[in-house]
């Protein structure tokens, strides 16, 4: 996953700091924040391919995130971590443009998968539209 830049935003700071020292280990330029105005902050300075988006945030919460990272960047591949046992919010990320869901906590192998085939529509939807050498 050579290039591959991964932001990761989770209001749970034990969560958070877990997932990108894993991502990291593992090769990937790996980012947090705790929060969807960060988020959107860092998106703004900074290109990223893939964006793991806890949905039940204090303040903005991920759905909300996910419209407006979008706007900024219809690009960009959003992977909603979602818990409490609820398939309706990660179904309804998936209407709102993301790659896919998946249930906290992470199995961190089908999280790097999901990861992988994101990454690899991002590329393809770049390559369609022209993007590929940014």
């Amino acid at each position: 996953m050579e290039n591959l830049k991964v932001l990761v935003v989770d209001d749970e700071a034990d969560f958070l700091e877990t997932i990108v020292m894993r991502l990291r280990r593992r090769k990937i330029d790996a980012y947090g924040v705790d929060g969807g105005k960060k988020a959107l902050e860092i998106v703004e300075n900074e290109r990223f391919d893939v964006v793991v988006l806890d949905v039940l945030m204090p303040g903005m919460d991920g759905i909300e995130t996910l419209k407006l990272l979008k706007k900024k960047d219809p690009f960009i591949e959003v992977i909603i971590l979602t818990g409490h046992g609820s398939v309706e919010s990660g179904l309804q990320g998936m209407q709102f443009g993301a790659f896919d869901y998946i249930m906290k906590p992470a199995d961190l192998d089908e999280l790097l998968e999901k990861i992988q085939q994101a990454y690899e529509r991002k590329r393809i939807h770049e390559d369609l539209h022209g993007l590929s050498g940014e």
